[in-house]
């Protein structure tokens, strides 16, 4: 029995023991959860000086000047991103011209190529005869316009003499009374320049020798881009708006749609107001007997494509030609004809055939003009207009504010682009 009682008895105490156990892991577990219950202090949070601020040290600096200093360091960013970009695309400026001269000229070409499309011609053939037409009718053109210049450069030549001549004696004879002595220290001042910059000029002269073979390279690249554009200009697009996320690509879509549009009833207006200009001023020439009528015509034409600022040049040049050629009154006569025209262009031609779509203040026009002449030179103010004109349409389009289709009756915008 002695052996039955202790195991009753180490039994019980081991029973006892474990509900101790228990009974005080169960204690345990509920003043845990009283304390996990019971509410966190409250703990003062730092007093702000404006709801701008983030923190204290913000507090003695002014509003004004916080708003200033965050605008100002990102405006500094920026401006880093911008210099370097237009650095990246100055270096690379040979593919970069030609593809937007090529771009241009799609916009120009497109619905040529539209239309053989319609009458069921396969469109890379279709592509391939606007390009070689548009080709053929250029090469005509300038052999044409060379061919004139060089079989009245003689004349032009004698009469430049003759005109330098009467531009002396005006000079001695006229209000001014020049002496030989202020005319000679004139002559010897120009000889000077020329022959202290003599440097200078023979290695611009070579340096342009050397480009070009760059023209020739900008010249196939402007044809196989505009070949492309023309025929999967649609195509490249889409390729484009795939790069971007999907919520951008709708809007991204209808701005392109309406830019291009937009781009394309530009070009084909300037090209119409530049070939009545070149007209108007050809017809004018001829009749006062002006010689080189058809090369000025011509240059009229290609600095149309230049707004306002084109226009003046190349009528300066033909009313210096006139007076070198045919004397002082010629000369009024031109410079009137290329006024008049000029007026009429800018308000009746203008208007009329660009319409409101593509209308840009002039304030934009010059500024845009300098801007391109800076960084590129010739070819920036022919394709700062249009790229206005674009940035212009596209801004609206994403702004949520339409874009006018042009309510011209002269030129208007295709219904599908090219590119």
């Amino acid at each position: 029995m002695g052996r039955l009682d202790n195991f009753k008895a180490n039994v019980r105490r081991a029973y006892e023991a474990s509900r101790a156990s228990a009974r005080a892991k169960r204690e345990q577990e509920d003043r845990e959860r009283r304390e996990a219950e019971q509410p966190l202090p409250e703990v003062a949070e730092p007093e702000l000086a404006h709801h701008s601020t983030s923190s204290r040290d913000d507090m003695d600096v002014p509003y004004a000047l916080r708003i200033g200093g965050a605008w100002a360091w990102r405006i500094i960013v920026l401006g880093f991103v911008l210099v370097y970009l237009l650095q990246f695309l100055g270096k690379i400026s040979i593919v970069i011209v030609p593809v937007l001269i090529a771009m241009l000229l799609a916009a120009l070409l497109a619905p040529a190529v539209r239309w053989l499309n319609r009458i069921h011609v396969h469109r890379s053939l279709a592509t391939a005869i606007v390009v070689v037409t548009g080709l053929a009718g250029v090469a005509g053109t300038l052999t044409l316009v060379i061919n004139q210049f060089v079989n009245g450069l003689p004349d032009l030549t004698k009469n430049a003499a003759e005109g330098v001549q009467q531009i002396q004696a005006w000079l001695k004879n006229g209000p001014l009374h020049l002496t030989d002595a202020q005319m000679g220290s004139a002559i010897d001042s120009v000889t000077k320049t020329i022959t202290t910059n003599k440097e200078a000029l023979t290695t611009g002269a070579i340096t342009t020798a050397t480009t070009v073979f760059e023209v020739l390279s900008g010249l196939f690249l402007v044809i196989f881009t505009l070949f492309f554009f023309l025929r999967d200009g649609r195509v490249i697009w889409r390729f484009l708006l795939r790069l971007v996320p999907n919520q951008a690509r709708e809007p991204l879509d209808r701005a392109g749609l309406a830019a291009w549009a937009s781009l394309g009833a530009y070009v084909r207006a300037t090209v119409l107001v530049a070939f009545i200009d070149a007209v108007g001023i050809g017809i004018a020439l001829a009749a006062l007997r002006v010689p080189f009528a058809l090369p000025l015509a011509a240059l009229v034409f290609l600095g149309a494509f230049i707004p306002i600022v084109g226009a003046t040049l190349s009528g300066a040049v033909a009313v210096l030609v006139a007076l070198v050629t045919n004397g002082p009154l010629t000369a009024l006569l031109v410079l009137a004809a290329v006024i008049a025209i000029q007026q009429i262009e800018g308000h009746l031609l203008q208007p009329l055939i660009m319409g409101r779509a593509v209308a840009i203040h002039p304030l934009a026009v010059i500024l845009g003009i300098a801007a391109g002449v800076v960084l590129a030179g010739i070819v920036g103010a022919l394709i700062a207009v249009p790229l206005i004109a674009v940035l212009n349409t596209a801004i609206r389009q994403l702004a949520g504010r339409p874009q006018p289709e042009p309510d011209s009756v002269i030129v208007k915008a295709p219904p599908a682009p090219a590119a």
